[in-house]
């Protein structure tokens, strides 16, 4: 059975089976969601970078700036 036809039939419950239920899947999912072996280890957001090298100095960052922005506005526009 595909989801598409179990929410076809949930769809035709009345209100109070379709609170029955999300009251019988919900612990289940609960308890799915809290388990620890279901937790997928991600990769820290800290190292994601950390292959690209040093990051340029707060010196650098001004020097490109106001080399980006030395002919701004252009008078030829």
């Amino acid at each position: 059975m595909s989801l598409k036809e179990v929410i076809r039939l949930a769809k035709q419950l009345s209100t109070v089976d379709k609170v029955r239920l999300i009251q019988q899947i919900a612990p289940d999912i609960e308890r799915e969601l809290t388990d620890k072996s279901s937790i997928v280890l991600r990769k820290s957001l800290w190292g994601l970078c950390a292959d690209l090298g040093k990051a340029p100095s707060a010196e650098e960052i001004d020097a490109a700036r106001s080399e980006e922005w030395a002919s701004f506005p252009r008078e030829n526009i």
